[in-house]
């Protein structure tokens, strides 16, 4: 059988939540507004498939660059890049630095 290759491929440990914190995220981490320019941390959060970021984003920290309906265009390096990533609210936590 073929190997499959998915979006979610190679993250059984990344996208796991701790027991405790199963189930659904607050909705207050939903309807947190973000302004542009603010740094935040791309944290993916596995209950919510839509709007989540390619996993290998997960942990990197960027700037919010603009607002897409309601999900935000974060700018992060990669590499020796910067990438645009579109995340909704929900895979965001604001940088306490």
């Amino acid at each position: 059988m073929q190997k499959s290759e998915g979006f979610r491929s190679k993250t059984r440990y990344k996208l796991k939540k701790h027991p405790r914190q199963r189930g659904l995220f607050p909705l207050t981490r939903a309807l947190r507004v973000y302004k542009i320019g603010e740094t935040v941390h791309v944290v993916l959060d596995p209950s919510v498939q839509k709007g989540m970021p390619h996993p290998k984003f997960h942990g990197k920290t960027g700037k919010v660059v603009a607002q897409r309906g309601s999900s935000y265009l974060v700018k992060v390096k990669d590499g020796g890049k910067y990438k645009d990533i579109i995340a909704r609210p929900q895979h965001l936590r604001e940088s306490k630095a």
